[in-house]
C-alpha cells in the first residue's frame, strides 16, 4: 500500500457498492476520528441525495467527494447560494499532500456535472491541513459555528465560480 499516487491518474467516477463497502471501514487517529466512516450504511453512501463519488488512482479507490447536504455539518445556516462539498482521503494515504490533487478533482467535476455559482466547504477547525489546502484553492473563509452534535469548532469557507 506504500506505492506512490500520480496525482495526473486521479479521476472522479460512480461510487460502487464495493466502493461503499470499503468506506464503510475507513476509521481515522484522533483528532481527526470525527471523520471516520466506520459503521456508515453502504446503502446510504450509494443514496442519490448524497451526491458521493468515488476518487480513483487508476482502478484503486483512494478517497470519496460528495456535493450536496453530507458536505454540511449541523449548526450552520446553509444556503443555496453555493453547493456544499466535502470528502475524505483513505486513512492510509493521509498527510502524504494528495489533499490539494484529490479536492481539485472533485471541483472540476464538480463545476462540469453541477455549475454551481460557488463551493462551499466546512472543516473543523483544528484541522489545518485541509484548511491550508482548500484556501490554496481559493476557497476563503466566512465564517465559524459549533456544531450542534458536540459543540466542536468549524469553519465555512466559499469559493465563488466564474462564469
Amino acid at each position: 500500500m506504500g506505492d506512490v499516487i500520480d496525482p495526473a491518474a486521479i479521476r472522479i467516477a460512480p461510487l460502487t457498492r464495493e466502493h461503499a463497502e470499503d468506506l464503510a471501514t475507513w476509521r481515522y487517529v484522533p483528532p481527526y476520528d470525527v471523520y471516520d466512516l466506520v459503521g456508515a450504511d453502504p446503502d446510504e453512501l450509494l443514496h442519490p441525495s448524497l451526491g458521493f463519488h468515488a476518487v480513483l488512482a487508476g482502478e484503486r479507490l483512494i478517497g470519496f467527494r460528495s456535493f450536496g447536504p453530507d458536505g454540511q455539518v449541523p449548526g450552520w445556516d446553509y444556503d443555496d447560494a453555493a453547493l456544499d462539498t466535502g470528502g475524505g482521503l483513505r486513512p492510509s494515504l493521509t498527510g502524504q499532500g494528495l489533499g490539494r490533487a484529490v479536492i481539485g478533482a472533485g471541483l472540476a467535476f464538480g463545476r462540469v456535472t453541477y455549475a454551481p455559482p460557488a463551493f462551499r466547504v466546512t472543516v473543523a477547525s483544528f484541522n489545518t491541513r485541509a484548511r491550508r489546502t482548500v484556501e490554496s484553492l481559493g476557497f476563503e473563509r466566512v465564517g465559524s459555528f459549533a456544531a450542534r452534535r458536540d459543540g466542536r469548532p468549524y469553519d465555512v469557507l466559499v469559493r465563488p465560480e466564474r462564469g
